[in-house]
C-alpha cells in the first residue's frame, strides 16, 4: 500500500512539473521594436498571427512573423530546444487580421490551429492559423477554408512544408522558372 501511494505522489509531482514546463513564463507584450528572428524585419510590417518563444535561460523572447514560423522554430532539430514557453496570436480573439494584439497570445502547444487555409501571414506566406479554442478555428474554417488540428496533431511536412509557392506573385514565379 505504501509503494502505491508513494508512486502515486511521484505521479503527481511529476505531472505537475510537465505543466509548469507548458509556460513556465510569461508571454511578453509585442513592442514596435520587435523583430523576427527569420526575416530580421519589424513584425509590425507584417499582417497575422505573431510568435514568440521566451527561452528558459530567460533571455529576451525570439520573436516570428507569423505562426508557422513559430511552430517551424520547435521542429527544426538545430534551434535551441529549452524553452520555456512558446506563444501565438490568439486569433479568435484578435481585433482583425492587420492587428492580431500584443498581448492577445495562447501557449503553442495548446493551441488549435488552421491548416490549409486561404489566409496568408508573416511574409506573404500560407498560414498556420491559431486560435484558443476549437470552436474559433472552426468557425474561421467556415468562411476561409482548411482544417483544424490540435498542436501534437501537425506534422513536420503540414509546418515545414509551407506551400508558399501561392503567395508569390506571378512575376516573380516567371522569374524563379528561368
Amino acid at each position: 500500500m505504501k509503494r502505491l501511494a508513494l508512486a502515486a505522489l511521484l505521479a503527481l509531482s511529476l505531472a505537475g512539473c510537465r505543466e509548469e514546463t507548458v509556460a513556465s513564463a510569461p508571454p511578453v507584450a509585442l513592442t514596435a521594436d520587435a523583430v523576427g528572428r527569420y526575416c530580421g524585419m519589424n513584425l509590425s510590417e507584417h499582417e497575422g498571427p505573431k510568435g514568440q518563444v521566451i527561452l528558459a535561460e530567460g533571455h529576451d523572447p525570439f520573436w516570428f512573423s507569423s505562426a508557422r514560423d513559430t511552430l517551424a522554430f520547435t521542429m527544426m532539430p538545430d534551434e535551441p530546444k529549452d524553452y520555456a514557453a512558446v506563444y501565438v496570436s490568439d486569433m479568435g480573439r484578435a481585433a482583425s487580421w492587420a492587428d492580431p494584439g500584443a498581448d492577445n497570445w495562447v501557449e503553442a502547444r495548446q493551441a488549435f490551429y488552421v491548416e490549409g487555409s486561404e489566409a496568408r501571414g508573416g511574409m506573404g506566406g500560407s498560414e498556420i492559423v491559431p486560435f484558443s479554442t476549437r470552436e474559433a478555428a472552426e468557425t474561421f474554417t467556415a468562411r476561409h477554408g482548411g482544417a483544424v488540428a490540435a498542436y501534437a496533431e501537425l506534422t513536420p511536412e503540414q509546418v515545414l512544408g509551407g506551400g508558399d509557392e501561392a503567395a508569390h506573385e506571378p512575376e516573380e514565379q516567371a522569374h524563379a522558372a528561368h
